[in-house]
């Protein structure tokens, strides 16, 4: 008999206190042992639309549903009695007759529910709104997996009732129509069949270009078709279940969207990068790409890498949970900050680096110019170096005066380059003498270091957050992961880059063209929140070396409130509003650490304190490791945000001169400065605001800033 498990199972359970929790654990633990058990007090529901759905008794008054044939036991819900019984009394498991998923379809009486109502008022002046899909055959929304008995519904859809029925509908259906309704061709469920899902054996017949296959099944496990696996999943041994169940908030570590898991399986013949704007999942494929090779791979060692420690640790705890059952992957899969594992691998070959601070580099500049009539400023020169020199690690005049000098558009004829160099000629001298490096100089001479020697350390390198990677990083990385298949594998979103100038990639020698996917499944923010974020960016994006992100066609998978934009006239006015609406948050059920308070710098988060203390809710306000403890409110800059999410957030100070930074634009010195500038500044808006899942308040307490206007468009 199978053993299944559904992710309405576990999203219920992480409803219940810990001490329900640990009793269902113990029944789901026995009925895996053995679902004959005398024992199991099993009950017939008194009003089922499915006459397989039974009542297992938990204790007092917790009731766990489950579907029961001869062939399977299906782990569906777990509540209180009549929440529960209420929950399987609305709901039937069938197979879909086009597309042969397993799917929950709930029964259509619910269908007033998702009427919108409006006042008579209203509607004497209202135009009437067109049905969206009007135009779309029966057949046609069969094969984006819409049940049978909710096509009139969809059908008759528009712009008001359109998100109330995606709620509604299983999963690839709610994507197929909310695609269909921006102007997306969705793909048809049944595409998988051959991509994903060859081991099925299909009777078909071709239709048209949209409805690929109808399907007459033999006998085909609906459960094991890749949009089944997104909801339910398959527990073969007493340990699954114990992960599965471990963490029942993290569905991630059990369930994979079908696009996910093509992307986790595929087979690269070079360099491969995924984007997605926010909440879309690229780290979840990034973390199970990293686990996959190692399984598939029983010898190799696997480097899962990012930017930054903070964004390590967060990786490290998901890894932890990812392969709680089979922890001696760790022992093959090592999770480091790109510079940790720069600095380690350095030492191992040339000992222990000194590095230049950024003050010792200004000093070295002061002294390299010194004597030497020119008209830069030190911010000038700053940047160039950092920019251009260290950066590229230019050894020579020669290299300097020929290189393209992305993101610095200020003009330098020849005359003035060769000043230039003098003086970073002069800053290189400096440094050498001093036995001082810095850490692109560090990642040059570990490149140089690695591409001599036959056995690299690692066989694969899976990097997050790849937005942010610098020139000498990817440098790095790319001898590191060498030209082998499947060598390098890249996660990132260009509408996320807080920290880098943009360069080419091509130019460093990796090349993703032809080998890039952009995930449009967005599951942790609301539609609400994405659609408000996603206007302080353009619809697309692209890199210097062409590749386009095109952003329009993402869709969240749930909707939530409207975020709320709100203008004071001083902090004071601000600081009490915000306080209301934390008390608001948590009276209605939020917990207090999943509210987070985030701000642009260090220097307005004295603003964000006052706020969470007038409400009387303790917090914790973060550093560098970024930890959120239950019982806490978490406040930090946005720079911290990266990595974190939160039922609830508040973005605050949003002010003029505070976003963008007007300390950031009173050093540019030419216009492309100014712009990467805005652009980053934008960006650093964008992933605090898509932090939020549910609710999302932004505010300022002064002169707004302008990318509030943009914001509320």
């Amino acid at each position: 008999m199978q053993f299944l498990i559904a992710d309405t199972f576990t999203d219920s359970l992480a409803r219940l206190t810990g001490e329900e929790q640990k009793a269902v654990k113990t029944t789901a633990f026995d009925l895996q042992m053995n679902p004959e058990n005398p024992g199991m007090q099993f009950h017939k529901l008194d009003k089922p639309k499915d006459k397989n759905f039974w009542s297992v008794r938990v204790g007092g008054n917790i009731r766990l549903i489950v579907h029961r044939t001869d062939a399977s036991m299906l782990l569906c819900y777990v509540d209180h009695h009549d929440q529960a019984y209420r929950w399987a009394e609305r709901r039937k498991l069938e197979t879909h007759p086009k597309t042969g998923a397993a799917q929950f379809v709930e029964v259509r009486e619910r269908v007033q529910e998702i009427i919108v109502p409006k006042r008579e008022e209203d509607k004497k002046h209202a135009m009437p709104k067109l049905p969206l899909f009007a135009s779309v055959s029966d057949d046609e929304l069969l094969s984006y997996g819409v049940p049978t008995e909710w096509i009139k519904e969809v059908r008759v859809a528009d712009e008001d009732t359109l998100l109330q029925v995606a709620d509604h509908l299983p999963a690839e259906a709610a994507e197929a129509i909310l695609n269909l309704a921006t102007g997306v061709t969705p793909q048809v469920a049944m595409k998988f069949a051959t991509d994903v899902y060859p081991s099925v054996l299909f009777a078909r017949k071709r239709l048209d270009m949209y409805k690929i296959e109808e399907v007459e099944r033999a006998d085909v496990d609906s459960f094991a078709h890749p949009d089944a696996q997104r909801r339910f999943r398959n527990i073969n041994n007493k340990e699954e279940l114990e992960r599965a169940l471990e963490y029942p908030w993290e569905k991630w570590t059990v369930f994979l969207h079908p696009a996910q898991r093509q992307i986790v399986e595929k087979n690269y013949g070079g360099p491969a990068r995924i984007s997605g704007s926010a909440g879309t999942g690229k780290t979840i494929v990034a973390l199970h790409r990293a686990v996959f090779l190692a399984q598939t791979n029983p010898d190799s060692r696997i480097l899962l890498t990012t930017f930054s420690e903070t964004l390590a640790n967060a990786l490290r705890t998901k890894l932890r949970r990812l392969i709680h059952n089979e922890p001696r992957l760790g022992e093959r899969l090592e999770v480091h900050a790109i510079e940790a594992i720069g600095r380690r691998l350095y030492e191992v070959n040339f000992g222990h680096p000194q590095f230049a601070s950024i003050e010792l580099i200004k000093q070295c500049l002061h002294e390299a110019s010194a004597g030497i009539e020119h008209k830069f400023s030190l911010h000038f020169l700053l940047t160039e170096w950092q920019q251009i020199v260290d950066a590229w690690q230019l050894k020579s005049w020669e290299p300097y005066r020929d290189v393209t000098r992305l993101g610095r558009k200020t003009r330098l004829p020849e005359q003035r380059r060769a000043l230039l160099w003098s003086i970073f000629e002069g800053v290189r001298a400096i440094l050498t003498a001093k036995r001082l490096i810095t850490y692109p100089g560090m990642f040059n001479q570990l490149t140089t270091h690695l591409a001599k020697i036959d056995h690299p350390p690692f066989d694969f390198i899976v990097v997050d957050e790849a937005q942010d990677v610098s020139v000498a990083q990817l440098r790095f990385l790319a001898v590191l992961g060498g030209d082998r298949p499947n060598g390098l594998f890249f996660a990132g979103d260009l509408g996320q880059r807080i920290f880098q100038q943009p360069f080419s990639w091509k130019a460093v020698g990796v090349d993703v063209r032809g080998r890039s996917r952009i995930l449009r499944i967005n599951y942790r923010t609301s539609h609400q929140i994405r659609m408000q974020a996603d206007r302080l960016l353009g619809p697309a994006l692209s890199d210097v070396d062409g590749n386009v992100e095109d952003r329009r066609g993402t869709i969240s998978v749930f909707n939530g409130p409207k975020p709320k934009i709100m203008i004071f006239d001083t902090p004071e006015k601000e600081i009490e509003a915000v306080s209301l609406w934390i008390k608001d948050r948590k009276e209605e059920g939020v917990a207090i650490h999943e509210i987070g308070v985030f701000v642009r710098s260090a220097a307005e988060v004295d603003r964000a304190r006052m706020a969470v203390e007038k409400s009387g809710t303790p917090y914790k306000v973060l550093d560098e490791t970024v930890k959120t403890v239950s019982g806490y409110i978490s406040i930090c800059t946005m720079h911290l945000a990266k990595g974190l999410e939160f039922k609830a957030v508040v973005v605050m100070a949003c002010d003029d001169e505070i976003i963008p930074l007007q300390e950031r634009i009173e050093t540019v010195t030419d216009d492309s400065d100014l712009q990467e500038v805005y652009d980053t500044e934008r960006h650093l808006l964008y992933v605090a605001c898509t932090r939020a899942r549910d609710h999302l308040l932004v505010t300022s307490g002064n002169t707004p800033s302008e990318f509030l206007d943009d914001l509320r468009m």
